[in-house]
């Protein structure tokens, strides 16, 4: 049930392992900070990951009051659906494309997700059945890219962004996560995946630079003890990053001209 909400965002990759799904989880509570009515959907079915990210135990489950629709479960104040909350955790997902889409389909129409300024749907790498399925079930106000700059991370990361131009979804934006590490013993910092490389990705595609989060172990030990670094930590260097980045995406869905289809550059 989209009908109140404002706006869907896709936060997508090209590639596993950039921290997509830790990006998506503190900017949905970042923003819920900000003042937003933030919803998260994880569409990540066969990787599921916001219930250990967000601390939901198994034995929260979404309930139905009328036998059709599903409450979504509201945690630190975000409206969430992810199909980890319906399965064990030991449990995989053995399913085809068209049962994981319905997967999908499910869980987007037929949660009363209620009123929402934004609801974040954090995708799974690639750019197969389930982006195919987001962008045909629902009016999409744009994508968030998540990338390391990483020249392999970005290859795939273009290949996302095209993926959206072939649907006609625009990208607000490209967020590079692991931009850099900060020495525990002489204070530098050290590019681990390289620099830069968001950045020109953002100017080559004619979209913004929406933030650099820095590689910082407290934001993945946080996140495995299912305590967000945004929640716990507020003050520390990534997570004002995260705040900053939250307040330039709630910008972008505010101005109307920003969410025109982005003039594709190929290279």
């Amino acid at each position: 049930m989209l009908d109140n909400v404002k706006s869907v965002v896709a936060v997508a990759s090209g590639k596993g392992g950039v921290g997509k799904s830790t990006v998506a989880v503190n900017l949905a509570l970042a923003m819920h900070a900000e003042g937003q009515k933030i919803g998260l959907l994880d569409a990540d079915i066969y990787g599921p990951s916001i219930a250990m990210m967000l601390g939901v135990s198994y034995e929260d489950r979404p309930k139905s009051l009328d036998g059709q629709t599903i409450l979504p479960l509201v945690t630190h104040g975000v409206s969430t659906m992810s199909i980890g909350y319906l399965v064990d955790s030991k449990t995989p997902m053995v399913w085809r494309g068209p049962m994981a889409s319905g997967a999908l389909k499910q869980m987007l129409k037929h949660t009363n997700w209620g009123s929402l300024d934004v609801l974040l749907v954090d995708m799974p790498p690639g750019t197969g059945d389930i982006q195919l399925t987001l962008s045909q079930s629902a009016q999409l106000a744009g994508a968030v890219i998540v990338t390391t700059p990483q020249d392999i991370a970005l290859l795939d990361a273009k290949r996302s962004i095209e993926m959206f131009a072939k649907v006609e979804v625009p990208v607000l934006g490209i967020i590079e996560n692991m931009s850099a590490m900060q020495c525990s013993v002489c204070g530098n910092h050290v590019a681990v995946f390289g620099s830069g490389g968001g950045e020109r990705m953002a100017q080559n595609y004619q979209t913004k630079l929406l933030g650099q989060l820095p590689l910082d172990p407290q934001v993945r030990e946080q996140g495995d003890i299912g305590t967000p670094l945004v929640l716990t930590q507020p003050k520390v260097p990534v997570a004002k990053s995260y705040f900053s980045i939250a307040r330039a995406l709630i910008e972008s869905l505010s101005n109307k001209e920003s969410i025109g289809s982005p003039d594709i550059i190929f290279e």
